[in-house]
């Protein structure tokens, strides 16, 4: 089979290439991604989903999703919905029904005694802990656990009464009769059962012993058919083992998995462990699981992200063999690329100004034609209602501006987009001295488009107070404040958290061709950036997220926030 592209290959395609030339497994290719549903997947699991799945689809093959539930303590139904879900919404389709380990059980049980008849396994009576000192270190061998010589008929006594529910959590498990001088630790006789009286999501009381991840696996793997099994570098010390428990099961004629091992994806400004995200959503540090400020795909996803976006970024960052940290930066050019070429453009005012236009006709309305984007011509154009009272950026007008603020200020003339010049006459303080309103002239052989043709250097957004519509605007930074949360052990990684990450402004006025918005619909706000309808948002009250900034500018706007 010649590969589907003329590119430059990465190591995992070229191997696959070579195993297809060779007719290793024939023409067939099959990989599959495992998630334990003990949480929600993030943008790591993402690029591991694009990668497995694209290679599926390149090579013409079939990709399966295996839910790895070999722990009912941390698992759960609402979990396996939520990855679901987030693998359609990434745009991808696996082979025919959802795979889960413990479809297997009674497989991985069957075989279990098989070790344990061809002398490869024993019943160990030990804790956890004895165990795990026994194991020694790299440099040292490991010592024989005392149980380890037991009888093949005893262990088979002890393996049923653990199945049969006889004895507590933790007071036995099964390990395999591996090696203990191994320089592996992993093959220092891992262990392969461990009882746990939990009830399980899917067998509900069925099971009280579940296999260990390194027995699963690879044994699902084999029962698939799935000839690449593709897993992050953590788990290259494990492939010996992966190998060791495929020895003894696997049948010569029948496809054999291969375990490879890429790089892990390590986001700047970011924590990727499963563990401390749960931490920050049942702590409180988060609204929940898809926060947009998380990482997860569901985050992602009410933060405004697109498929695309996240398609293209995995594809960009390639498939790498050393662990390093990808910028952020990055992830936010891709989002940036594919909205810019999407996005509806609209006008919307986050920290609003009255303007006066006073020699306008006070009971006037005419209407704005604007093209919706310049990027999609098809997208058409929309008509902006246009009269007396409008709404401007505050920070759009200084009382005494600087030589290069080419904005409004006394005696300055700019233009309205799509709309005419205007010249500033005069301005009104509150009590407070803030600007309460700006009064300006208008120029009307100036309208955009069938005007005179002289130039200002401004160009302001804007919109018309009588039809303008209320909004609550959350502008989302970056949940941690230094790019590598991981540099410093000793620091708890929940006092990096950026304090600043989430502003909420109130009373925005937006367009009112935003009035019909839905959750997830995305737009851009004219020289604001990018933002999505929250699923919060309601008829009565529109609610939006800043998904990205215009350009790279974190942490540099002027927004006056109504926290």
């Amino acid at each position: 089979m010649e590969a589907a592209e003329s590119k430059t290959l990465n190591f995992i395609e070229q191997i696959i290439e070579e195993d297809l030339a060779s007719q290793k497994n024939g023409d067939l290719i099959c990989t599959r991604f495992p998630p334990e549903p003990n949480g929600y997947l993030h943008i790591g699991h993402a690029k591991s989903i694009c990668l497995n799945f694209g290679l599926g689809q390149k090579y013409h093959g079939k990709t399966n999703l295996r839910f790895d539930d070999t722990n009912p303590s941390k698992e759960e139904d609402k979990y396996v919905k939520a990855i679901v879900e987030d693998v359609k919404w990434l745009g991808f389709n696996w082979d025919g029904d959802i795979k889960y380990t413990s479809d297997y059980f009674n497989q991985l049980y069957q075989w279990a005694i098989e070790f344990i008849k061809k002398g490869l396994a024993y019943v160990d009576d030990q804790k956890s802990e004895e165990i795990s000192l026994q194991r020694g270190t790299p440099q040292k061998p490991g010592i024989m656990s005392p149980f380890r010589s037991r009888t093949i008929e005893e262990n088979l006594e002890l393996f049923e009464r653990m199945y049969k529910g006889e004895f507590p959590d933790g007071s036995r498990v099964l390990r395999a009769k591996a090696d203990m001088s191994s320089p592996n630790m992993q093959l220092r006789d891992p262990v392969m059962y461990r009882i746990m009286h939990s009830t399980h999501h899917r067998t509900g009381d069925l099971w009280c012993i579940y296999p260990m991840y390194d027995f699963a696996h690879g044994q699902s793997d084999y029962i698939e058919g799935i000839t690449h099994s593709i897993c992050t570098l953590e788990f290259e010390n494990h492939r010996p083992l992966y190998n060791w428990y495929l020895d003894k099961i696997a049948d010569s004629k029948k496809v054999r998995p291969q375990q490879i091992e890429f790089a892990r994806l390590n986001l700047s400004y970011t924590v990727m462990s499963k563990r401390k995200l749960l931490q920050l959503v049942e702590e409180g540090n988060v609204s929940g699981w898809d926060d947009p400020r998380m990482p997860t795909i569901s985050g992602l996803r009410r933060r405004g992200y697109t498929p695309e976006s996240i398609r293209n970024f995995s594809e960009r960052i390639g498939v790498a063999k050393r662990d390093n940290i990808i910028d952020v930066g990055l992830l936010e050019f891709s989002l940036r690329e594919h909205l810019n070429k999407i996005a509806p453009r609209v006008m919307a005012v986050l920290d609003p100004v009255k303007l006066i236009i006073t020699n306008y006709p006070k009971d006037k309305t005419e209407f704005i034609e604007l093209e919706n984007n310049p990027e999609d011509l098809s997208s058409g154009t929309r008509e902006l209602p246009f009269g007396r009272e409008i709404y401007i950026e505050r920070e759009d007008f200084l009382e005494d501006p600087p030589k290069k603020f080419f904005r409004l200020g006394p005696q300055r003339e700019v233009r309205l987009k799509g709309a005419y010049i205007i010249k500033c006459e005069d301005f009104k303080k509150d009590s407070e001295g803030k600007i309460a309103e700006v009064y300006c002239s208008y120029d009307p052989e100036t309208k955009s488009g069938t005007g005179i043709s002289r130039k200002v250097k401004g160009t302001l957004h804007w919109v018309s107070a009588p039809q303008a519509i209320d909004a609550e605007i959350r502008i989302y930074d970056r949940l941690f404040s230094v790019e590598d949360t991981a540099a410093d052990k000793d620091i708890d990684f929940k006092e990096l958290i950026n304090p600043n990450s989430l502003q909420i402004i109130n009373h925005c006025k937006l367009e009112p061709s935003l009035a019909s918005a839905k959750p997830e619909d995305k737009f851009q706000f004219q020289r604001m950036g990018y933002f999505c309808v929250d699923k919060d948002s309601t008829k009565e009250k529109l609610v939006f997220n800043r998904t990205v900034p215009l350009k790279d500018g974190w942490n540099k706007t002027n927004i006056i926030a109504n926290v």
